[in-house]
């Protein structure tokens, strides 16, 4: 179990009181994961300091982390075998779910 710094601690408390969630996503268990809605980040600890992103946010595919892949003309996010269209209405909702993610963990923006 990872021990949090009092630095980190505030961290997650402004992540929850933002209606950020934690969560189990395989094969990251050993890895702090977040979720608001369908979408979801994995964070780590900084040394001394806060938390950051380990990989873009994206969104759950049957409960998994997924792959945004493009596929012909479209793009797609990706888990296995099952995939979910990147819809205008789910793209908007990733980049609100990465601006307010990267603001609480004072992250620079990341385009």
């Amino acid at each position: 179990m990872v021990e949090f710094t009092p630095e980190q601690m505030q961290v997650l408390e402004r992540l929850f009181a933002a209606g950020f969630r934690p969560i189990a996503i395989p094969p990251y268990e050993s890895a702090l994961c977040v979720r608001r809605g369908e979408c979801a980040a994995i964070l780590a600890p900084i040394p001394n300091g806060g938390l950051r992103l380990l990989a873009p946010p994206s969104f759950l595919v049957e409960g998994n982390f997924s792959v945004r892949l493009k596929r012909g003309t479209s793009e797609v996010f990706v888990w296995k075998k099952s995939e979910l269209p990147a819809t205008p209405e789910r793209l908007q909702d990733l980049d609100l779910f990465r601006r307010e993610l990267t603001d609480l963990l004072d992250l620079p923006q990341m385009q």
